[in-house]
């Protein structure tokens, strides 16, 4: 039997879609002289920090012999190759060939660069469309751009496809389930129906009959800089000073059977002492407790079948899942679309 290729428009969606702003570390994972090697939507990439503080992304090789950058020492804004000390910038051009004096290679933008934005702790890079588009303005939620939010970036590596997590985000029906027992989410009736309602920039999908008091509602925002989510969780008045906790969720694709999440856990505390009031209850007692409902999700997740997809029986709960992948279907078949043109354009009629 020969090899059948996979579908490109599935291909896509498995390693990623592009067009959007992913988040690719931690501010604190990048040390400031030592280059940092990350992978996401099936590329090797290495970041580094220049002299001037401003973060770098290239793709994670030589242009001189394809050695990995990310072993190279960094110098002044550049990154020099460890194997024969070639360097590049940010845009991935050669700026040095130390073995040899006026090379042609000098000059050359010769890797792929990606813009990069650092912000709220975390890197961002861009990922652009086939059509080649100039990356779009860093928007951020409001809960992270607002300062009398405050929050914290939390970041973990999950043994499966991106697309999974997502629709894990906007599933509300399965807090009770999933995470009986545990902090705020043991509370609430086990039966319902569930509603889409559209955003400008994607949907929210909650509970009809409960509200305020599990898992009950959830955003996801497609139409953006950024493919991300977001989760209410109610808390009560035990939890200290606020409102309700934000989970603000972006995922980066690594290959099409491994993805990381980058979450950050949010809270609206206007007031500067209640608000290290509740910085402090979150590090000293609720942080084990969110991580114990991500573990949940994340072996769960992670022991899906590859296929999962092709053995589903879905329900009315399932609307989110359902309204999310036809969204972000028709966001590949533009991509291919815009792939295809590129590569056959039409020929000019004299």
């Amino acid at each position: 039997m020969g090899f059948v290729e996979q579908d490109p428009i599935q291909r896509q969606l498995d390693e990623g879609l592009t067009g959007y702003w992913y988040v690719l570390a931690k501010s604190a994972d990048l040390k400031a002289d030592e280059p940092l090697a990350v992978r996401a939507l099936n590329r090797n990439l290495v970041l580094w920090r220049g002299a001037d503080g401003k973060v770098r992304c290239v793709a994670d090789y030589c242009p001189h012999r394809a050695a990995p950058l990310s072993l190279g020492r960094i110098s002044g804004n550049d990154l020099a190759c460890r194997y024969h000390g070639v360097a590049v910038d940010g845009g991935g051009t050669i700026t040095a060939v130390p073995g040899m004096a006026e090379c042609a290679l000098e000059g050359r933008a010769a890797v792929e660069a990606y813009a990069v934005e650092e912000a709220v702790d975390g890197i961002f890079a861009y990922f652009p469309s086939p059509a080649g588009e100039a990356p779009p303005p860093l928007v951020l939620p409001k809960e992270l751009a607002d300062p009398s939010y405050t929050h914290f970036l939390c970041t973990a590596p999950w043994g499966c496809n991106y697309r999974y997590a997502l629709d894990n985000i906007v599933d509300p029906m399965h807090g009770l389930f999933l995470h009986a027992g545990t902090f705020t989410l043991s509370r609430g009736v086990l039966q319902d129906t569930v509603e889409i309602v559209k955003t400008p920039e994607g949907f929210i999908v909650k509970r009809v009959a409960q509200q305020q008091v599990n898992f009950d509602w959830a955003e996801v925002v497609v139409d953006s800089f950024g493919l991300y989510g977001r989760v209410l969780i109610p808390y009560p008045p035990a939890a200290g000073p606020g409102g309700p906790m934000y989970v603000i969720t972006f995922l980066t694709p690594v290959d099409e059977n491994n993805c990381r999440i980058f979450f950050w856990r949010t809270r609206h505390v206007p007031n500067a002492i209640e608000r290290e009031t509740w910085r402090f209850l979150f590090r000293a007692r609720l942080e084990a407790r969110h991580w114990f409902v991500l573990e949940q999700d994340r072996e769960m997740l992670e022991r899906l079948p590859s296929d999962a997809r092709h053995r589903e029986m879905l329900y009315q709960h399932d609307l989110g899942v359902t309204r999310l992948r036809r969204m972000m279907k028709s966001k590949a078949e533009a991509q291919q679309e815009a792939r295809s043109a590129a590569a056959n354009p039409r020929r000019q009629v004299s």
